[in-house]
């Protein structure tokens, strides 16, 4: 008979809102970021791993389907309203556009990072991941194998 030792619950509001703004996950008082979007292995403040998350291209994709969901109905109202000429659209939209993603990507980012902690996700759970490629337990196949 096993029994599991129930883990302490993380609040995913709260650590969303730290790392929305840059801050550790856990105590809200490290900074996440080394670099404009590399994360610290650890948090200065508390020590707090942060080296497992894997989020990838995720941040990303927010990014543009965000900044695409707020600039895509206003070039839109602008066109039917005034149909201004195509290089006044290219002057507006495009610094418009590259400032709302700029500014996006670090919140964006620590957001992610955060909830994915807030919600164990990959070796934020320190029971391990049994849905982690580096812990499966059965070898991937080998192209030999894939081939029969």
């Amino acid at each position: 008979m096993s029994f599991e030792i129930a883990q302490p619950r993380r609040d995913g509001w709260l650590s969303l809102k730290r790392g929305l703004l840059g801050a550790c996950p856990a105590c809200g008082e490290g900074r996440m970021f080394r670099a404009l979007l590399k994360v610290n292995d650890h948090c200065p403040s508390c020590n707090e791993a942060l080296h497992h998350h894997r989020a990838d291209d995720f941040p990303a994709y927010l990014n543009i389907v965000l900044v695409g969901h707020i600039v895509v109905p206003m070039v839109l109202a602008v066109e039917i309203a005034f149909a201004p000429a195509y290089w006044i659209h290219a002057a507006i939209w495009l610094p418009l556009t590259l400032i709302l993603a700029f500014a996006l990507m670090h919140p964006i980012k620590g957001a992610v990072v955060a909830w994915q902690w807030a919600m164990r996700m990959h070796g934020f759970d320190p029971e391990g991941d049994r849905n982690d490629p580096v812990n499966d337990p059965l070898p991937a196949a080998t192209p030999s194998q894939c081939a029969n």
